[in-house]
């Protein structure tokens, strides 16, 4: 499965019936319950990186991948206008996209 196809999915959910999918019942709470639940997968998969475990890894980033194109589609963000921000910084420094977004006073 694609990122593309699984946001796909994910946005064909935002009109399903939340008794139906697990997708559309947490669109339905709305983006602050799709942010928090992205945060927790995200320290879920911090935890499997520390402790080494790969598999467990692979599954909660998993978890974070969907849980990050669910919160995208409760927030209206389309995840073309981030793969095009990714694209927009291929070709800069990682220190220097910084510097540019961080300006010191």
């Amino acid at each position: 499965m694609t990122l593309d196809a699984l946001f796909a999915t994910i946005l064909d959910r935002k009109t399903a019936d939340p008794a139906s999918s697990w997708t559309a019942q947490l669109l339905s709470k709305g983006p602050e319950k799709c942010a928090e639940k992205f945060g927790e997968e995200a320290v879920e998969a911090i935890i499997e990186a520390v402790k080494g475990d790969r598999d467990a890894l692979t599954g909660e980033a998993a978890d974070v991948l969907y849980h990050l194109l669910v919160m995208l589609a409760a927030c209206d963000v389309d995840l073309k206008d981030v793969l095009a921000e990714l694209e927009r910084r291929q070709n800069t420094s990682g220190i220097a996209e910084k510097q540019g977004r961080f300006k010191a006073p």
